[in-house]
């Protein structure tokens, strides 16, 4: 682009919500308007009119980025708005620039001003070019907007509405100028990601006034978004929503938000008010509403769902309803959690790109969704992070951690097991999931970066077995108090994905023809696993006899056939004394159900997923989950809430066990990345009678539905054209399959259960 426009900021800031605007004529004689273009960015978040009308749907635009290095903008087609005599709106509030991040209680880590950065061009038919920007030619005044902040809410005076700034011709009493602030315009990117938009709304299912007189509203559903208020009353009048996603003794449970108030208020103007605080969101199923005039009917208040915009691409269904619910909140929290960046949680006073979880997550993502775009354009705030902290994957990305200054939270940011992982781990899934090599070599450097940064963490023994570790963070045996404390060792946690990170960069070195990187690497790869062998491996135990060493161990193929062996024996061993309860936290969960399957204990890995009991994957859908909780025990058996002071209902990480689901009970998986060659191999298990799973791939859409009905296995297959695909059945050999349908029966398994 050949950057003219000039970022502006008002001269006052008018509660942080200022209006900006600009009055023009489209030149004359030059023929039919044939193509206008505006690009759009700020510091801050904008939305955009011209004359009179939006200019797109797209929430909190820009949205997060890395802005100390990049300022995301995006480009709308305004051909159809234009008119003879203009009038270009902008409308600011605090976002992720100038709004509160992390539990610090402060803001503005980013700048003090809100800014706008607008350039639009029109092109006519004789080829000349009219360019409008911002400059200081623009004026400012104030919006009915008196508060916003993502984790506090929106304030919003109806009295103060008055569309005629989007109007020629605009009195603009009691509006100032406009300053330049500085913007390096090589800062600017296009979006790589898609944009933030309303995506759901769901209607009020339950209204009631609790014990202490307070009127509750439920949505059914805990999702990611606002409130839509219609109401008439008297002006002046207040109506106070606040937020939270679950109940506690019969009242809104806000304790885990911590100190996000989550509390929008709307004053009336009089007459029939319209009140959508777009420049905040909320992690809600629950409202409390307050000063109401007259009846609060259901009809009046609309839960609005926001999230990036992504494409379902992936379904998945069984005979157990329990298990399909959960899976449904495995989506639910997804999109709550991939608004802009993939965040942990998106209701307390956090709602940050924490790595980990992400590292986690990254393969359910991409076969629910085509998360390609969504999550390249993190990885390019992950790589210029990178950059910038001398080879080091932060906790979270953007990285704010490194402004807020809390002695005792973290120490000084290092590269750490799975969370610095992220950087290698989720271009892969990428790849394997799309088949597109370029997030490789978009990312290559990045990876190399990071793996080589942790080998230089190794101790003289070839082991990364110092430092800090996040480990098996939420190990559920860890005291609420103290999620750190687990059972597994953090060396053999750090060194054994270390190794997956090594092994992983080796073989991209290779697809992208990096001979000596793939040489230095496979080299790496070879001496950890080494160490590993040598230092935590004994006659197939694993240092630390936990669930989570022994999954990562066999998972990650650090074990020789032998130990592999007996490594899944005793991984089903403490399985069972567990009482098939969950004993993994954030390393281990991802992988012991496919440590289990891999190693001849199928059921156990059934019998795992199918627990009912705390903890548990199902024991939040028996508890009414609507998403997948941070803690396995957020809300205790009695309803009461986790005492531990981080506690969130809405978490995608610990429902990475998806990815299993849908390729072992489901049966779809990539035998080539991008599924140019499918492998169907449902394997049947756990009491569940029937599945159907579906995937839209680059290739075309592939179908599996299998039916358990006395002693026999019904399968049957939909392959695209073009695909090459290989049929596997429990206790059969493989075929061949070929495009189009086809329907297979066999004789059941001996492994397959009973019916449910």
């Amino acid at each position: 682009m050949n950057w003219q426009a000039q970022l502006i900021a008002a001269d006052e800031d008018f509660a942080g919500a200022p209006l900006l605007r600009q009055e023009f004529r489209l030149d004359e004689g030059h023929g039919a308007v044939t193509r206008a273009t505006l690009s759009l960015t700020a510091h801050g978040i904008v939305e955009a009119w011209l004359n009179g009308q939006r200019v797109s749907n797209d929430l909190l635009t820009p949205g997060w980025s890395s802005y100390e290095w990049r300022l995301r903008y995006a480009t709308y087609d305004v051909t159809e708005q234009l008119a003879d005599t203009c009038v270009l709106g902008l409308a600011l509030g605090n976002g992720w620039f100038r709004g509160r991040l992390g539990w610090s209680g402060r803001g503005a880590f980013y700048g003090d001003e809100l800014g706008a950065f607008a350039q639009l061009e029109i092109a006519f038919e004789d080829g000349t070019t009219q360019t409008v920007t911002t400059d200081e030619s623009w004026s400012a005044g104030p919006s009915d907007v008196l508060v916003n902040d993502l984790y506090d809410g929106e304030t919003i005076d109806a009295g103060l509405r008055d569309d005629a700034w989007l109007k020629p011709g605009f009195g603009a009493d009691g509006w100032v100028g406009v300053h330049v602030l500085d913007l390096d315009t090589a800062s600017l990117e296009p979006y790589i990601g898609p944009p933030v938009s309303a995506w759901n709304e769901l209607p009020v299912q339950k209204m009631w006034t609790t014990e202490s007189g307070k009127t509750l509203v439920d949505f059914g559903q805990n999702l990611v978004g606002w409130v839509r208020a219609r109401v008439h009353g008297p002006a002046g009048s207040e109506v106070t929503l606040r937020h939270a996603e679950v109940l506690e003794d019969g009242e809104l449970g806000t304790r885990p938000l911590r100190s996000a108030l989550a509390t929008d208020r709307f004053i009336l103007s009089g007459g029939e008010d319209t009140f959508e605080p777009t420049f905040t969101f909320h992690g809600f199923r629950y409202a409390e509403v307050s000063g109401w005039p007259g009846e609060l009917r259901p009809e009046d208040l609309t839960a609005v769902a926001i999230g990036s915009e992504l494409e379902r691409t992936g379904t998945f269904r069984t005979s157990d309803p329990m298990l399909n619910q959960f899976h449904e909140n495995v989506v639910w929290g997804m999109r709550g959690n991939f608004v802009d960046v993939p965040t942990d949680c998106p209701q307390r006073d956090e709602r940050l790109g924490w790595t980990g979880d992400i590292a986690a997550f990254a393969p359910t993502a991409a076969f629910l969704f085509n998360v390609d775009p969504f999550l390249s354009d993190w990885l390019r705030n992950v790589a210029l992070e990178q950059a910038h902290h001398d080879g080091i994957i932060a906790y979270v990305v953007p990285d704010v951690l490194k402004y807020l200054d809390l002695p005792g939270s973290f120490p000084e940011t290092e590269s750490t097991a799975i969370w610095s992982d992220a950087g290698v781990w989720v271009p892969w899934a990428l790849y394997q999931a799309y088949g597109d090599e370029r997030i490789l070599e978009n990312q290559f450097e990045s990876m190399v970066s990071h793996v080589r940064r942790v080998r230089s963490l190794l101790s003289p023994n070839g082991l990364w077995d110092t430092g800090f570790q996040f480990g098996d963070w939420l190990d559920p045996d860890a005291p609420p108090e103290d999620p750190i404390k687990a059972k597994a060792d953090f060396g053999v946690v750090a060194t054994a994905c270390a190794y997956r990170s090594a092994a992983i960069l080796a073989e991209a070195a290779q697809l992208l023809a990096r001979e000596a990187e793939h040489a230095e690497f496979v080299e790496l790869a070879a001496d950890l696993r080494s160490a590993f062998n040598e230092h935590y491996v004994d006659g197939g135990r694993v240092f630390s006899d936990c669930t989570t060493v022994y999954a990562l161990a066999i998972v990650f193929g650090l074990l020789d056939t032998v130990d592999e062996e007996a490594a899944g024996t005793r991984l089903a061993e403490l399985v069972a004394e567990s009482g098939y309860r969950i004993s993994t936290g954030f390393a281990g969960t991802p992988f012991i159900t496919d440590a289990l399957t891999q190693t001849g204990h199928l059921e156990d890995a059934y019998r795992l997923l199918l627990q009912r009991e705390c903890p548990s994957w199902l024991y939040p859908v028996t508890m009414g989950a609507t998403t997948v909780w941070e803690r396995w025990d957020s809300m205790l058996p009695d309803g009461s809430i986790n005492p531990g002071e981080m506690t969130s209902f809405n978490h995608y990480a610990l429902g990475a066990v998806a990815d299993w689901m849908h390729r072992v009970v489901g049966g779809i998986a990539p035998l080539a990345p991008g599924y140019s060659r499918v492998l169907i191999a449902p394997q049947p298990g756990g009491g569940l009678t029937e599945a159907e799973t579906a995937l839209d791939t680059p290739h075309g859409r592939v179908t599996v539905r299998w039916i358990v009905a006395g002693d026999e296995l019904t399968v049957d297959v939909d392959v695209p054209a073009g695909m090459e695909g290989v049929l596997r059945l429990p206790g059969q050999h493989d075929r061949a399959l070929t495009t189009g349908h086809v329907s297979i029966t066999v004789p059941i398994h001996p492994l397959v259960g009973e019916g449910r």
